[in-house]
């Protein structure tokens, strides 16, 4: 299979000519800045606040570039991952007409990002293993689906999505498929992103918010070939990525080695975790999890979810979700916050 990525682009999106700054214009050095009509004598903040953030984010993409091995042409940076999502449909799905195909029970936001471009969405369940329904997919698609999202490891269920499966849609499906790994640090499973020369209609997401500790920054990661990554870059928001977080980006980046000491805190309190919900006399299940959560099936789960809000402690009920009834998806916490978490459950009746 031969894949056309100009044929998949909207006819507007090639057509229009991007928003250029004089930032964008001008390649060198420079002492005075009277280009973008800002306030010449500053702002009440340090660090230059008075000035337009770098458009592209060359510096942070290139600290990035030496920690994920991808070169800087071959990465985006959003306001968290959902403003990739929407860029992808935005490039490549015409409103009323295109359609995406989703694997649920999943992340929320591909469906939500559908509805406000106006695209449909074809479901296609998970099997009861939370696994890949290939024949299903292979059946829902059509001259219009543009886009297939599998969420690895995946959301609400933590785990990791086979490998061999996810290469045999890539193989397969003439669109774009976007994979992602918003919780692949918590994974033994090697990221995708190394398949990215190899697959030309491969977009991987990936996000600080999680094993950064960065979710208040609002910083995600798209990873694909330099024509996507462009294409991605004439859509967006001219600076969409602000000052204050590029500069925070910067210093946390710094910081690997805290960040692979709480990824291995985290995986050891997961085990721990799993194993004292699965004491409880109502826990049915405790699923197997790549990622920092647990989802737990629990005998009359909302009822149970409804009185650990009453002691303040907030999970996540998808009961309501497919192939998730009657069960919580519960955050792995600190230990403090893990063991005040199984007392008070110790405490609570499921019926």
């Amino acid at each position: 299979m031969e894949f056309n990525l100009d044929s998949l682009v909207r006819d507007n999106i090639k057509k229009m000519t991007a928003y250029s700054s004089a930032r964008h214009e001008f390649t060198g050095n420079a002492s005075i800045y009277l280009d973008a009509n800002e306030n010449s004598f500053g702002s009440p903040l340090p660090d230059n606040f008075n000035r337009y953030p770098d458009p592209l984010q060359m510096q942070v993409k290139e600290k990035l570039s030496k920690i994920k091995g991808v070169p800087t042409q071959n990465i985006f940076l959003g306001n968290g991952s959902d403003e990739a999502i929407d860029l992808l449909y935005r490039i490549f799905c015409e409103p009323g007409r295109d359609n995406a195909i989703i694997l649920p029970p999943t992340y929320g936001m591909y469906e939500v990002c559908a509805e406000m471009n106006d695209m449909k969405i074809k479901r296609v369940n998970l099997t009861k293993e939370y696994q890949l329904d290939i024949d299903g997919i292979a059946n829902a698609i059509d001259p219009f689906t543009k886009l297939i999202f599998i969420c690895s490891p995946n959301n609400p269920t933590g785990n990791s999505i086979n490998r061999n499966d996810v290469e045999v849609i890539l193989n397969n499906f003439d669109g774009i498929v976007v994979i992602d790994e918003a919780y692949i640090n918590y994974s033994k499973q090697r990221s995708f992103i190394a398949e990215l020369t190899e697959y030309p209609n491969l977009v991987v997401m990936q996000t600080l918010s999680k094993a950064w500790g960065l979710a208040g920054l609002r910083l995600g990661m798209a990873f694909a070939s330099q024509p996507i990554i462009e294409l991605m870059n004439k859509v967006k928001y001219p600076y969409n990525i602000n000052t204050a977080t590029q500069l925070l980006a910067l210093e946390a980046l710094d910081n690997i080695d805290w960040v692979n000491e709480h990824i291995a805190m985290t995986v050891v309190e997961r085990e721990n975790l799993k194993n004292e919900l699965l004491n409880l006399s109502f826990t049915e299940n405790v699923y197997p999890s790549d990622a920092n959560f647990l989802l737990a099936k629990m005998k009359n789960a909302r009822n149970i979810y409804d009185q650990l809000c009453q002691k303040g402690i907030i999970v996540r009920d998808r009961s309501k979700v497919v192939l998730c009834e009657d069960s919580l998806r519960i955050t792995v916490g600190t230990p403090e916050e893990n063991k005040q978490l199984i007392e008070e459950l110790s405490k609570l009746k499921s019926n």
